[in-house]
């Protein structure tokens, strides 16, 4: 059975387009054809992928599977195996009902594969961008362990926590920006076009002006008059720091000054708790090795200097020390994470405690950002305040005067 994109007419006259499999193009001819749907061109998916290699596929281009796709996948597939349905005909109906054509073609690949004999973990490992290590090698645990539609659905519960996590973040932020670019967008067009048509009243009168005023003239000669030099030194030094970041003593110095900053740092540290504790909780209880799993987890970190204190912990344990002492000597983890681990080595429970330890962290990244963006929004509202009542104030007070001046 052979992968064919197909393009086509429906039944009201419109375009449609999609991946199907089938034993040949006349038996998908006639399953279209069912369908209501006449098919105008049918090609294998590897001439098709040959021959589009030399065209720009901007939709393909920026497609993405997001953690919430892949987390609604794992959980169908999940729930099928558990049903008692093969794995080749689960993903076989779950190809036919996923929309996303990345995900759909990747899918599609690993159930080939799977029927020529190969594991589902070395079949999707063909596919790195969409299933990361992370979720091969608790796939890998699984099959050997038998219980893959168990650690399925508990990857999927990773999965679904972790991007409500991120689109907590995302939401919460959406609004501020917002303000944000708002707040620029108003104020610079004021500086270009509104000051410099009020000021020009003030050359024709020989009176010294105040020096708020004068500092609000020269502001805006140089935003309207050097703007593209701004935007230039801003996109330079932009650049530059995202070069600076790239480089590894770089990376290093910004992560240190990311876990020591006021107020953020809290936050990278509750972040990256929570989803390091959720990892390795799930990768502990899916049967993964500790050293291994260490090795996994430590890639959700999203900080160099906490990646180097699990690397020594991995170390540590390897030599026969607990995790747990490792953390604490680091100083990098709140001492109550590391108190919790240390009960769960010692009780014998310790994903359960990670499980803790993770949706304590997440219930407080909550409650932290959903301070921070109460504080961040009215610092943003009087700052734009501040910033338009200086402009006003500066234009006003010498038309007051010149006023009083012609009046006399």
């Amino acid at each position: 059975m052979a992968v064919y994109v197909w393009h086509g007419v429906d039944g009201r006259g419109k375009d449609a387009k999609g991946i199907r499999d089938a034993d040949n193009p006349k038996a998908l001819r006639l399953l279209l054809r069912k369908e209501g749907i006449l098919a105008t061109s049918i090609e294998e998916e590897s001439a098709a992928r040959v021959r589009t290699s030399r065209d720009v596929d901007f939709t393909r281009m920026f497609q993405r599977v997001s953690a919430a796709d892949l987390g609604m996948f794992t959980r169908q597939l999940a729930t099928l195996l558990e049903s008692g349905v093969p794995l080749v005909e689960s993903l076989s109906a779950l190809i036919e009902q996923t929309d996303n054509a990345l995900l759909k073609g990747a899918l599609t690949q690993t159930r080939d594969k799977v029927n020529e004999g190969t594991s589902l973990a070395e079949a999707l490992k063909a596919h790195p961008k969409i299933f990361e290590n992370l979720y091969v090698n608790m796939v890998a645990a699984a099959e050997a362990s038998g219980t893959l539609d168990t650690v399925l659905m508990r990857l999927a519960e990773f999965l679904e926590t972790q991007a409500r996590l991120v689109g907590r973040v995302q939401s919460a932020l959406a609004y501020p920006a917002f303000i944000a670019v708002m707040a620029v967008g108003v104020i610079g067009m004021m500086m270009t076009v509104v000051v410099p048509k009020v000021t020009a009243i003030f050359d024709s009168f020989k009176q010294t002006l105040p020096w708020y005023t004068r500092l609000l003239i020269l502001t805006s000669d140089i935003v309207s008059g050097y703007w593209w030099l701004i935007l230039l030194l801003v996109g330079g030094g932009v650049f530059a720091l995202q070069r600076w970041r790239a480089t590894k003593e770089g990376n290093a110095q910004w992560d240190l000054w990311m876990l020591s900053a006021p107020l953020i740092g809290q936050m990278v540290v509750m972040v990256a708790v929570a989803r390091f504790s959720s990892t390795l909780a799930t990768l502990l209880a899916a049967g993964v090795p500790m050293l291994t799993a260490l090795d996994i987890a430590r890639n959700v970190l999203g900080n160099s200097e906490l990646v180097r204190v699990v690397e020594e912990a991995r170390e540590a344990i390897r030599e026969g020390e607990s995790i747990s002492v490792t953390f604490k000597r680091s100083g990098r983890f709140p001492p109550i994470v590391t108190h919790m681990i240390s009960v769960g080595e010692r009780s014998g429970q310790l994903e359960k405690m990670l499980e803790h330890v993770a949706g304590a962290y997440e219930r407080q990244v909550e409650t932290r950002i959903t301070m921070l963006m109460s504080l961040l929004e009215p610092i943003m509202i009087v700052t734009m305040g501040g910033v338009s009542a200086w402009i006003a104030f500066s234009i006003l007070m010498p038309l007051t005067s010149i006023t009083d001046m012609i009046d006399q």
